[in-house]
Parts: structure tokens; C-alpha cells; sequence
């Protein structure tokens, strides 16, 4: 029998024989955002904004407009549209297509209220890239959002595309990106693409399936979630907490993260419960260009909320777990249902790991943005934990208010944080 992968080379093969549009075939990574969002009620795409502070007046909106445009000419994934077409998912490449939007400000509205308003109304069949810009006088400074569909890129594609941006916008006005760039990029990303999926269908053995369906038997059914809580009136759809703690030296292991975050799901759902914990990683495959998009696969850790926090059979895991990374989430449910589990590929908690000096501040024309957090929008998922590890640990979770309250989300950061840290301190 063929494997997804197969399968879905031969019928993108077959959709874009004969036709004169460029459809591009997407990645494992890629078919993952792709069926959530069809499987949205609202068709509402999962969507990576990054907010940055900036000085009032220090930036010049046609100037960035220009910036972001090059940026999208040159960058494949950048102007191309995520689409279903006769039910295969593709990328049809575009014209790049970048506007700064300034949202128009509700009398006493905050700036952030704006921000979240506009990310709220998002058209999933606009361009990738968009740039949102308003003014908070109470502040004196301008916030700049910088969004993405998470389905043209990934947490490794973020630094460079805030470095480049920034590159962009000291270049001369009027300068453009050379017709031979955009046509050696489009090449060198496809061919990451096939390499990618080249690597997918290889990691697709039956043995492989077999690996999965027995790791993840457990999952039947969805974790049990407490009972629905409605959302305070007036408050906003997630809440949110943070926290900074000492680094350990050579900071904190990614079992340990993953006990820690065992320690918070023993929270939100009791004990004695597995709970799949969604998680990205991966990187470009061997052999291709480092091209921005999205290659970073999902993969799932069953977290057994019976067991405490560092036990080495987590780490034992987790590498045995590596081994098979290759295989697509798609793949891997597939593999899971088959062996008769009811579990759908529903994730009950997220978790996301950044190393600070991967990520450089945006800087136009000597301008140094700072780096802000718009917390409240809507969050996929029950709860989504993220760090970031350098000179500090910094924890961030946000949590679904229409699955789990305040009070219960917040008792299960305190478990997070005291897994990794007895002298956490959170961050008002």
C-alpha cells in the first residue's frame, strides 16, 4: 500500500499536469495546518504574529511597505497562497502582495484591542505576510505586527525573516528584488520541498507505523477536559501567564520540559490520564538551501500524568520517539487510528522551545525594536506553553478560557514553573 506521502505526490503530479499556474507541492508540516484549518468551523488559519515597540514616528509605513514586498518577491513561501484544490493541498505562488495596515482606533480603545481585532479578521485567502501598524500615545510609540500563516513558515524561518526585513529597510527607496533572485529562490525552494517530502516517504515504513500505533495507544480518546468554563464577560478568549527564571547551566533539557509540562497537564486534567502534548521539530532536509517556509514537523509525546516529574524514561522516549521524526503528523494518526484508537489528532496541550539568540531584534534605520507580547486572542488548543532559554528562562502560557478557567490554568503554571525551578517568580 502507498504511503500518504505517495499518495499525495501522485495526485499533486496529476492536478498540476498541463497547467500554467505554479502549484507547488507542500510539506508533512504543511498538510498538518492545512487540515486543521479545514476542519475549522470558521476556516480560521493558524496565524504567527510578532509585535514590536518602536519610538512614535521612527517608521516610515511606504518605506516598510517597499521592505516587506522585496522581502515577499524574493521569498517563495512569502507570496504564495495555501490552498485546497480537488482536495489536494498546495502553494500557489503569487505576485507578492504586502500592505501596512493602519486599524482604525475605536474612541478609548486600547492599541493592543486593535491589534487583536484585526488579527481576528484575518482573510484566509489574502497574502501570507501582512503588516499591521498602530499608535499608542499613552506610550508615545507605534507597535508594528508582523504576521505570518503559520502555513509558509516556521519557528525557524522567524529570525530571518525579521533580519532581512530589517536589511530590506535600509536599502535604497525604489531599489527591487532581481527577476534571476526570485527565480533561483523559487527553484531552491521547491527542491527543499521534495527533499522534504523525499525524506517523509522514506520515514513512512511499516515498521515505523507500527512504532507509532503502539506509542500512541493510549491516546483513544481526547484527555478528559474540566468541565467547559464559560468565558467571563468581557474578558478576552485566552488567558495568559509568564515567568522568568535562572538559567541552569547549559539551560533546561527538553525532558525536562517535557516532565514539567506533565506536571502541568496532572493539573489541568488529573492524574492517571494520557495526555498528547503536541511539539515542532525537525529543520531544512540535508542537502537543501536553508529557505524560509514551514518544515518543522509535529510530533506527539503522550504525557502519562501518573508518573512524576524526571524519570529517565522520559528521556528514553523522547530519543526513540526522534528516531521516527520523519514521519508526517498525518501519517502518524493515520497509523494510531488504524490500530484501532478513537484519537483524532486532537491536541490537549502545545509546546514550543526558542533559544533568544536565534532571535534578533527587528531594526529599521538604526531603530531597535522591542519585542512585546498581545496577549488574548484566540489560542488553538487548551493550553500552549512556550520558552525561551539564553541568560534567563523565560515561560509563557496561555491557556483557552472556554475549556479551562483561571484559577485551574494558573495552579497548573505553578506546577510548571516549580518543576523546573523552585524560585520561580512570576512576572506581573
Amino acid at each position: 500500500m502507498l504511503s500518504i506521502t505517495s499518495q499525495y505526490l501522485a495526485r499533486h503530479r496529476r492536478l498540476t499536469d498541463g497547467r500554467s499556474d505554479i502549484l507547488l507541492p507542500v510539506t508533512g508540516a504543511q498538510r498538518r495546518f492545512l487540515l486543521v484549518r479545514a476542519l475549522d468551523p470558521s476556516g480560521r488559519p493558524d496565524v504567527v504574529p510578532m509585535f514590536f515597540a518602536f519610538p512614535h514616528g521612527s517608521i516610515d509605513p511606504e518605506r516598510l511597505r517597499a521592505a516587506a514586498s522585496r522581502l515577499a518577491a524574493l521569498h517563495t513561501a512569502l507570496r504564495s497562497r495555501p490552498a485546497v484544490i480537488r482536495g489536494t493541498p498546495v502553494l500557489r505562488v503569487a505576485d507578492p502582495d504586502v500592505t501596512v495596515t493602519r486599524p482604525d482606533l475605536v474612541p478609548g480603545e486600547p492599541p493592543a484591542d486593535a491589534l487583536r481585532r484585526a488579527l481576528d479578521s484575518w482573510d484566509p485567502q489574502g497574502p501570507p505576510l501582512r503588516l499591521f501598524l498602530v499608535h499608542d500615545e499613552e506610550r508615545a510609540q507605534d507597535i508594528l505586527a508582523v504576521a505570518l500563516d503559520h502555513a509558509v513558515c516556521d519557528g525557524r524561518s522567524l529570525a530571518r525573516i525579521v533580519d532581512e526585513l530589517g536589511a530590506a529597510y535600509d536599502e535604497e527607496p525604489g531599489s527591487r528584488t532581481a527577476p534571476e533572485q526570485t527565480a533561483a529562490e523559487l527553484a531552491a525552494y521547491r527542491e527543499a520541498v521534495l527533499h522534504q517530502l523525499a525524506a517523509e516517504e522514506k520515514a513512512e515504513t511499516p515498521g515505523s507505523a507500527a512504532y507509532w500505533a503502539d506509542r500512541l495507544h493510549a491516546l483513544r480518546t481526547r484527555a478528559p477536559q474540566p468541565r467547559p468554563a464559560r468565558v467571563p464577560e468581557g474578558a478576552r478568549p485566552s488567558g495568559a501567564a509568564q515567568a522568568r527564571l535562572p538559567a541552569h547551566d547549559g539551560g533546561v533539557s527538553f525532558p525536562g520540559l517535557l516532565d514539567a509540562c506533565r506536571s502541568a497537564a496532572r493539573e489541568l486534567y488529573g492524574a492517571d490520564h494520557t495526555v498528547p502534548l503536541g511539539y515542532p521539530w525537525g529543520g531544512r532536509p540535508t542537502g537543501a538551501e536553508p529557505v524560509v517556509g514551514c518544515f518543522l514537523n509535529t510530533l506527539v509525546f503522550p504525557l502519562d500524568t501518573g508518573h512524576g516529574p524526571g524519570s529517565e524514561a522520559t528521556a528514553d522516549a523522547w530519543w526513540d520517539d526522534l528516531d521516527r521524526a520523519d514521519v508526517p503528523f498525518d501519517a502518524v494518526v493515520t497509523a494510531v487510528r488504524a490500530a484501532g484508537s478513537g484519537w483524532t489528532g486532537g491536541l490537549d496541550g502545545l509546546l514550543t522551545v526558542d533559544d533568544d539568540s536565534r532571535r534578533p531584534p527587528l531594526t529599521l534605520a538604526g531603530v531597535e525594536g522591542l519585542e512585546v507580547h498581545v496577549d488574548g486572542r484566540p489560542v488553538r488548543g487548551p493550553f500552549a506553553v512556550s520558552v525561551t532559554q539564553g541568560a534567563e528562562i523565560r515561560l509563557r502560557m496561555v491557556w483557552d478560557r472556554a475549556v479551562l478557567d483561571d484559577e485551574t490554568a494558573h495552579r497548573a503554571f505553578d506546577a510548571l514553573t516549580h518543576a523546573l525551578r523552585p524560585s520561580e517568580h512570576t512576572l506581573p
